[in-house]
């Protein structure tokens, strides 16, 4: 008489498994913080056309060409090492250099691009202007630049949300004093 050795059933282990990895997919979530941080214009039929006179010098212009060549202010330069400090010096000037912005309210940074201009090339100088707004915001909330991305970033603490509205200035009647004025403008079908 043979013996017959016990054997664990394992017809419904497929059934379990499936079950368990739609669980699994279905709960799980994936923080995704990449991306740009920007306010899009509302779509085109949303728009109203209206005509708005801004004098010239209250607009920094920054051009990027389709070889990534950098324009500053009508002049070409390969160094964006000092063009942090030029856009914190044109958004701050309050008028004292007849050549700059009259105040921060009204200074406007102009960014425009070319179709045939990298990513990367955009993103390098985009990064580059709100920094520069960033250290602005730092510096008048008493804080470093590391600490102010921090506190921008959770805003759900009181304290933090009071240096924030220092920082940026912000007013009575939630205008801001110095709000990160960035127009990007159409990029221009030359290149690319």
């Amino acid at each position: 008489m043979a013996r017959t050795t016990p054997e664990i059933p394992n017809a419904s282990m497929a059934d379990i498994a499936f079950l368990l990895l739609t669980f699994f997919l279905v709960t799980t979530t994936i923080a995704n913080d990449r991306g740009l941080s920007l306010i899009l214009p509302p779509p085109p039929e949303a728009q109203q056309t209206e005509e708005i006179k801004i004098q010239e010098h209250n607009m920094f212009k920054i051009q990027l060409n389709s070889s990534d060549a950098l324009l500053v202010e009508g002049e070409y330069t390969e160094d964006v090492s000092g063009l942090k400090d030029q856009l914190k010096e044109f958004v701050l000037n309050y008028g004292k250099n007849p050549n700059l912005s009259d105040n921060p309210v009204k200074a406007i940074v102009s960014f425009k691009t070319d179709r045939g201009t990298t990513h990367k090339r955009f993103i390098e100088i985009l990064n580059i202007v709100q920094s520069a707004y960033n250290d602005i915001y730092a510096e008048r909330a008493g804080v470093n630049n590391a600490r102010w991305r921090e506190i921008a970033s959770d805003l759900q603490d009181p304290e933090n949300e009071r240096l924030y509205d220092l920082g940026r200035g912000k007013k009575v009647d939630g205008s801001l004093e110095i709000p990160m004025n960035i127009s990007i403008a159409e990029p221009t079908k030359i290149g690319g």
